[in-house]
């Protein structure tokens, strides 16, 4: 089993490198729906209000003088810090997550870089921040622990500050003791009523229980002559399910001349163990016992923790590997495996296609919609009463006839008027193929759009796209040629058997009239070949012809479109596209995969993230297997 050291170890090396990636809590939260690594891990936060002592807490815990002083807000960003014991009689350094390799020995030189780093994100100013600074601290005389010091909780804005500024850091500190795993260390000022008490007020809110609450009382040395903290000390003014720690912390005489945190410390134990209130509980007060009380309910936090951490981890292993599939893999820089790469895109591309055609995916269907709908409308709606008006009938007829009117039937006149009735049938035939043609882009723009593989290479996909287009616009002038020919051709050669089957003006159909004998042969009756009914009946042949042709077209349109255009998509849509890319160089291949600069930068963060939890997991397996 793993040891306290190496646990608390094993947290401090994860937080490091959520830090790293930008994976930090504070309501940082994460792109799937899941809770970052960094927020499933334990922690303890400081929280207190502004000049309650945290600065002089987390100093004796630590045991050196390293962090910013003033008035007012000076935490204004959260600080991790994280403690690591090395071997007795090693010196003590520092290093800071956003300064790789270099140690800070001289903790003067730490205390200006909390504060300039403070500064490079937030400004001279007294504005709050919710990007961490990571510290860790290598010592022999710390226990293993991490503890987040956030900006202490105020009541008023001062000038400078937002008025916003009391939410705010309440909310960024809400954002860290919120969540169930966080140990809340709440520093109050011993001189100071309890009630009072900014931490303790929102340690009460979000763990009213109180099972993650560490109570700390400072400044017991600066209390009024005569009084002291027992009631606090002791559980009765506060009830905590943990013991109230006391702390002494250095007074401003002593900083002001440099009082060694070693001594510090001993002064704090001869405080307890000689003072006539607190010596019954100087076993349990002080720093040094707060932090290891404090490191021992860490460990304690994270064993409990461990499978919700592996839990987190493994759920979020299998949403990084989910959207680095969809983002695809890293392009190999062989000129062979662009080749490769471009063409299964394409082939790809190629297959939603003919699926979209086929009816494997939605599209293919609207079609059909244009044969059976969109062309039989169009063909219904053409002028063909107007035309065959019997003004307009006797006009093509006399036109036709010229100085010598027909004698019989106006041959001249029903071609004319058959041949401009046909012209009519070019608007639908042509609309036809633009509408198939607009069908057919459309599918091919959600093919490339549903090809997810294709999405990280832009410039291919626009060069795809753009061939594509061009062949279509090869299959619609070919398809428009060909319906357009057809069209032609009915107007070209009439049907000779349709108008040898229809009858002649002025004939008698058998049978007689009824007003004689049934055997008598009938009486030819006179026909007015000028007259308004033979004009009629030139106008309803004409119809009935017309009728009949359009009967084909409705037919044959359909298949010469599908026949020049659909039919071509599903065979050679991209034939000239692997024509041309087979003769590209090798320098154009790698244009064409050139990726979308923020696809790339995504898959390396969820790549690097990816890494890290793999690493997590490994480590805590490996820790729990020993």
């Amino acid at each position: 089993m793993a040891t306290m050291d190496s646990l608390i170890g094993l947290m401090n090396r994860i937080q490091r490198a959520c830090t790293v990636l930008g994976d930090f809590g504070g309501g940082s939260g994460g792109n799937s729906g899941l809770p970052t690594l960094w927020e499933s891990l334990p922690s303890i936060a400081v929280v207190g209000g502004q000049s309650s002592g945290k600065s002089s807490v987390l100093e004796s815990v630590v045991g050196r003088d390293f962090l910013p002083r003033g008035s007012g807000i000076v935490t204004r960003r959260p600080l991790v810090l994280q403690l690591q014991q090395t071997q007795k009689g090693e010196a003590d350094y520092a290093e800071f997550l956003h300064l790789p390799n270099r140690k800070f020995t001289d903790f003067n030189l730490v205390r200006k870089e909390i504060q300039d780093e403070t500064d490079r994100i937030t400004g001279k100013t007294k504005q709050i921040s919710p990007i961490p600074i990571q510290l860790s601290i290598y010592s022999p005389n710390v226990v293993n622990l991490t503890l987040i010091d956030l900006p202490g909780l105020t009541k008023v804005a001062v000038e400078g500050q937002p008025d916003s500024i009391v939410e705010d850091i309440e909310d960024m500190v809400r954002s860290y003791v919120d969540k169930p795993n966080c140990v809340i260390l709440a520093i109050s000022p011993a001189n100071q009523d309890i009630a009072t008490s900014d931490a303790i007020k929102l340690a009460r809110e979000v763990d009213p229980t109180g099972e993650r609450t560490f109570g700390v009382l400072t400044k017991l040395d600066l209390m009024d002559q005569g009084t002291n903290a027992l009631d606090v000390l002791e559980g009765r003014a506060y009830r905590l399910l943990h013991p109230w720690v006391g702390i002494v912390n250095r007074s401003q005489a002593d900083i002001n001349r440099n009082v060694d945190m070693i001594l510090a410390r001993k002064k704090e134990r001869e405080y307890f163990q000689y003072s006539p209130d607190y010596s019954h509980l100087a076993n349990r007060m002080g720093s040094e016992y707060l932090a290891k009380l404090l490191s021992q309910n860490l460990e304690s936090v994270i064993k409990a923790q461990i499978p919700s951490i592996t839990s987190t981890i493994n759920k979020s292993i299998e949403e990084l590997d989910k959207e680095l599939d969809s983002l695809g893999r890293p392009v190999a820089v062989d000129p062979g495996a662009k080749l490769y790469t471009i063409l299964e895109l394409c082939r790809l591309v190629d297959r939603i296609f003919k699926e979209h055609l086929d009816g494997g995916r939605p599209g293919g269907d609207r079609i059909y919609g244009v044969f059976d709908k969109q062309l039989p409308a169009a063909l219904s709606k053409l002028p063909f009463d107007k035309h065959l008006s019997i003004q307009n009938v006797k006009k093509v007829v006399s036109e036709a006839d010229g100085y010598q009117p027909h004698l019989i039937a106006p041959e001249q006149g029903y071609r004319r008027l058959i041949e401009s009735a046909l012209s009519y049938f070019r608007g639908p035939a042509e609309k036809t193929v633009d509408a198939i043609h607009f069908i057919l882009k459309e599918l091919v723009r959600m093919s490339i759009g549903e090809c997810q593989e294709l999405k990280r290479f832009p410039t291919l996909q626009s060069e795809l796209a753009a061939a594509c287009y061009e062949a279509l616009e090869r299959y619609k002038e070919d398809s428009k040629k060909t319906t357009l020919r057809l069209v032609d051709m009915e107007a070209t050669y009439l049907t000779v058997e349709f108008f040898r089957k229809l009858p002649q003006e002025g004939e008698i159909r058998p049978g007689g009239d009824g007003k004689r004998g049934s055997n008598a042969p009938p009486e030819p009756q006179p026909v007015d070949r000028y007259g308004e009914g033979h004009y009629r009946t030139i106008a309803s042949n004409v119809k009935a012809y017309i009728a009949m042709v359009s009967d084909t077209l409705r037919d044959t349109i359909p298949k010469a479109v599908v026949h020049c255009q659909v039919r071509e998509a599903k065979r050679s849509l991209l034939t000239n596209f692997y024509n041309r890319v087979a003769n590209r160089a090798t320098n154009d291949l790698g244009e064409m995969l050139d990726e979308d600069p923020s696809l790339m930068g995504r898959r390396q963060e969820l790549a690097q993230r990816l890494e890290l939890y793999q690493k997590a997991r490994e480590e805590i397996n490996s820790a729990f297997t020993r």
